[in-house]
């Protein structure tokens, strides 16, 4: 359906693609990897044909329909959520905007003359509608919608008023509600909550076109994709299977390429060895000479490429009391919704509780309880002794002084520090090189939410509190701050889409449901085998 062929192609000064080459085939469900500022939505942009190639050619088969989406949503506003998604379904709301032209044409005064060829278009025009399932149209839009999560209120209200993170799943059911041949998503599971997307892993798995996607979520991509293009260097390889696969096949694909190396590199140095021993001898000229020629015919073998990846480590937290916090008889309700009724919560030192509930059931309300941002209009919330609790939530990047950079920031925070261990933890957080010279006014949502959590894991709290860590954090990050957060002594409450993240690090989980409240000993895995289901409400 697409091919790369060749494609070379630079931005500024840096060189991105060179005589790159890669396939979609129709059906293919496939996963596009590769570190930060490697590509990849430069890739995106080229296949839908808003860049061009400096070299080599995108050939995409006559007649074939591409939907992408972006991090890049544009405005929105003036119309009903399920009016924006209905507008963008590709050939059929064209067709629908046809036949509310003519709708209009039918009751104007001023065309009564034209009416008998105005009602004949209409016919053809319905007709057509019809053939493409028009009428059903509303019904799909709003199935789509509410499985990223809308309430039928939200569908039907004014798109502009929704935040940043609504309009993007919007703009994203668009091109769901769309079904075109070929997908392009770039970070579809960003803004989405569990359940939302468990929903969208179901649909696209069931989606019978060509898909290309990223994700920093590497369960959701595990579950989808058949076919793996990683983006490293410059050049596009293929590997077929999922991203298990893929990690798999190119660790191995690195050791022997290693070997390889070593080998080749043992054998130069006996040869070049020789050279140098013999090379003034007259009667080991011709030996000299022919090894002199072999060296230089030979292909070089490089070391693989390695991607560079740096551990962070706490620095051991201050012990706490046996309880951490405790919450007796807490009621809280905002306006005529009722959150919490008589609710009674004890976490104990190195627990480890994941709280899960579909939207709306309370989960950021009761980490805000906990961290004392918002109060319980009855009972009571109590921290243990010698707690020293760490919140992080999205609102936290409030706190950024705009003028500062990044590295400036860690050494406010942090005065007794040596600049070595600052740099270190920039760079865990992914604020290597000139990154951490930026100003915090310049940061992205994702680099300000990185930058918060790499001055709260510094010095560190004995009671994490954690609204959605790893909203934006690429995989490789993710990774290393699973890694920390599994040797941390600490205790842990938190909220979290990511399964990866869920299963790595919970070891108690809270449900919050509309039949109540349930506590489950044990972690995500064993909440997900004893119940059935992965997030609340849904089945597997």
């Amino acid at each position: 359906m697409i091919r790369v062929e060749n494609v070379s192609k630079q931005n500024s000064h840096r060189l991105l693609f060179i005589e790159a080459s890669a396939t979609l085939q129709k059906q293919e469900k496939v996963g596009l990897v590769g570190p930060n500022g490697a590509g990849k939505t430069t890739l995106f942009r080229l296949l839908n044909k808003e860049e061009q190639p400096d070299e080599g050619q995108i050939a995409v088969e006559r007649g074939i329909t591409i939907g992408y989406f972006s991090q890049d949503v544009g405005e929105m506003a003036g119309r009903s959520a399920v009016a924006e998604v209905m507008d963008g379904a590709g050939p059929v709301s064209l067709v629908a905007a046809d036949l509310r032209e003519l709708e209009a044409a039918m009751t104007d005064p001023e065309r009564a003359d034209d009416l008998d060829r105005i009602l004949d278009r209409y016919g053809e025009v319905q007709a057509r509608y019809e053939e493409l399932d028009g009428y059903s149209l509303e019904g799909r839009a709003r199935e789509v919608l509410a499985g990223l999560g809308f309430s039928q209120e939200m569908m039907d209200s004014d798109v502009g008023v929704l935040s940043g993170g609504w309009k993007m799943r919007v703009a994203l059911a668009r091109i769901l509600l769309m079904r075109p041949d070929v997908m392009l998503l770039d970070e579809p599971s960003n803004h989405l909550d569990l359940e939302s997307l468990i929903w969208l892993e179901q649909f696209l798995k069931g989606y019978d076109g060509a898909l290309l996607m990223t994700s920093h979520d590497r369960a959701f991509m595990n579950r989808i994709i058949n076919k793996v293009i990683e983006i490293d260097g410059g050049t596009l390889t293929t590997y077929s299977g999922d991203y298990e696969f893929y990690e798999q096949q190119r660790a191995l694909n690195e050791k022997q390429q290693q070997a390889q190396y070593e080998r080749q590199q043992a054998m130069l140095a006996k040869e070049i060895k020789f050279i140098e021993r013999f090379k003034a001898r007259a009667s080991h000229a011709a030996q000299v000479q022919s090894r002199v020629k072999k060296l230089e015919k030979i292909d070089r073998v490089e070391p693989p490429r390695r991607r560079q990846t740096v551990a962070f480590e706490f620095q051991p937290a201050p012990r706490s009391g046996d309880d951490v916090v405790s919450l007796k008889n807490v009621h809280k309700r905002y306006g005529s919704r009722s959150i919490y009724e008589g609710f009674d919560f004890v976490v104990r030192r190195k627990e480890r509780w994941c709280v899960m509930g579909v939207n709306g059931a309370g989960k950021s309300t009761l980490l805000k309880l906990v961290a004392e941002a918002a109060a319980p209009d009855e009972g009571t919330v109590a921290l243990g002794s010698s707690v020293k609790m760490g919140y992080f939530a999205q609102h936290a990047m409030e706190v950024l002084e705009g003028d500062r950079t990044v590295f400036q920031f860690l050494e406010d925070s942090f005065p007794q520090a040596g600049q070595g261990s600052l740099r270190t933890l920039a760079g865990c957080f992914g604020f290597s090189g000139d990154d951490a010279e930026k100003k915090c006014r310049v940061l992205s949502g994702g680099e300000k939410a990185r930058l918060v959590m790499a001055k709260m894991l510094y010095d560190p709290p004995n009671f994490l509190v954690l609204d959605e860590p790893t909203n934006h954090l690429d995989m490789a990050t993710k990774e290393m701050l699973i890694e920390a957060l599994s040797s941390y002594e600490g205790t842990m409450l938190f909220v979290s889409h990511d399964r990866h993240f869920l299963a790595a690090l919970s070891n108690r989980v809270l449900e919050l449901t509309p039949d109540g409240i349930h506590k489950y000993g044990g972690g995500y895995l064993e909440y997900v085998a004893r119940t059935g289901h992965e997030a609340p409400g849904l089945r597997t």
